[in-house]
């Protein structure tokens, strides 16, 4: 588990960078300026989660519950999350917005700070069988 945590980050930092360009160069004269920023939003959450991977797949053993679902939390989280953002963007761009990803994007923020909370348990050492 905590070699594909780490594998996870480095992957969804990489797209991230990849998004990051293609959102301010390629895709600045196909969005206005809120989707756009929206747009960086799903970028800027993926770095901050995606680093959040690499450190925690760095500093845990990944052994027991708590670890596992906090992996697990933020891997889907930040699929949920970021690339529903980006779904909701391109689609509404080109007149076609696929809304039942609009209920995902709460789901996916809902993960990610599930992921935080377990992150500050096991930081704190408040349970070592959970």
């Amino acid at each position: 588990m905590k070699e594909f945590i780490l594998i996870c980050g480095g992957v969804f930092g990489t797209l991230a960078v990849i998004f990051g360009a293609f959102g301010a160069h390629g895709l600045k004269n196909y969005l206005d300026n809120d989707q756009l920023k929206s747009f960086e939003t799903g970028v800027k959450y993926q770095m901050y989660h995606a680093l959040l991977l690499i450190l925690v797949g760095v500093i845990f053993p990944f052994q027991g519950l708590s670890q596992n679902l906090m992996g697990w939390f933020l891997v889907v989280g930040i699929i949920l999350f970021s690339f529903s953002i980006y779904g909701l963007v391109l689609s509404s761009a080109k007149g076609r917005k696929i809304a039942f990803l609009g209920p995902v994007t709460p789901l996916g923020g809902l993960l990610l700070v599930m992921g935080w909370i377990l992150f500050t348990i096991n930081v704190a050492g408040v349970v070592d069988s959970f």
